[in-house]
């Protein structure tokens, strides 16, 4: 299952003006991004902590500043949700007013629904009795309204139309593993087309490869054609070098560990663990050698996926 969550979460890290301005061009407009912005994640888990409210998704808090010269700054709650939800919407509720009385702010609370349901959109919550009545609105985005619109995301050069199709491309070929392959060398193939600097390029390519995991086969033919494109185009990855390097070191990682819990038995595991290609599941194995009684018991941690 593909991960959604830890790739969304860096993008918006890394792009959240651009994420406004494509997905909430009005409020984008209304914002006096020359003052900057300032990241409220902690803040953000303070506040609601003792909710109960279940799984968290992607939450970000961000502090902005309006524009027309006042000093008033608004606090923008992002939500980025990957599956239906029923309580979704009385959690946005509760994420907005727990702001609003801690931080006596004005609260704008915006949902990005990356799900694969047409017909669950929520946008608002409420509840009325005897009278009293609360009724709450926040502003909604469905990626699925995007999947018509693929000439125009591959067009665009805004670096969210790179994730929203990445997402929607990886929602698609769940059981198509080929085409999966083919969109993740289009897509990676696009960056060098959109104008984007070497970061940026540097960047999505990082979420394209994070998102769009392939079975180790094919995960390999996409790295001889990533290779081969390099060659062509004298455009060299620069994540390439990194990826290599992220391997090796959980690697060395997992060898000492290994030494350190089994010697020489734990050692005779390292033919078989430098075959996997996943980072997931090397890092899920430095995790297991810790509570793995015995060589045997830790090879199920790879054995199983």
């Amino acid at each position: 299952m593909a991960d959604y969550d830890s790739p969304w979460k860096e993008a918006l890290d890394s792009y959240f003006e651009p994420f406004m301005a494509f997905f909430f061009p009005e409020a984008h407009r209304e914002i006096d991004w020359g003052r900057g912005y300032e990241a409220l994640d902690k803040e953000l888990q303070q506040a609601v902590r003792e909710a109960e409210l279940g799984r968290r998704v992607v939450d970000k808090l961000v502090r902005v500043w309006r524009t027309g010269g006042q000093e008033e700054w608004v606090l923008v709650h992002v939500e980025v949700q990957s599956q239906e939800e029923a309580e979704f919407a009385r959690r946005m509720y509760v994420y907005n007013y727990r702001l609003f009385d801690r931080y006596n702010r004005t609260v704008a609370s915006l949902a990005v629904l990356g799900d694969e349901r047409e017909g669950w959109k929520p946008d608002h919550f409420g509840y009325s009795l005897w009278g009293c009545s609360v009724a709450f609105r926040f502003a909604t985005v469905k990626l699925l309204g995007y999947a018509a619109e693929v000439p125009a995301l591959e067009a665009s050069a805004n670096p969210f139309a790179t994730v929203v199709l990445a997402h929607l491309k990886t929602q698609e070929t769940r059981q198509d593993p080929d085409a999966r392959r083919a969109w993740k060398m289009r897509l990676v193939k696009a960056l060098y087309g959109r104008g984007l600097d070497a970061k940026d390029v540097r960047q999505l390519f990082r979420f394209i490869d994070w998102l769009m995991d392939l079975p180790q086969g094919l995960e390999e033919t996409f790295w001889q054609e990533v290779h081969q494109y390099e060659e062509e185009k004298h455009m060299p990855f620069l994540t390439t070098p990194e990826r290599i390097g992220l391997k090796k070191g959980l690697l060395q990682g997992i060898e000492v560990s290994l030494e350190v819990k089994f010697g020489a038995e734990g050692l005779k595991l390292l033919p078989e663990i430098s075959q996997l290609h996943d980072h997931e599941v090397l890092r899920a194995v430095l995790q297991a050698i810790k509570t793995a009684a015995t060589p045997d018991e830790l090879r199920w941690v790879w054995a199983q996926r």
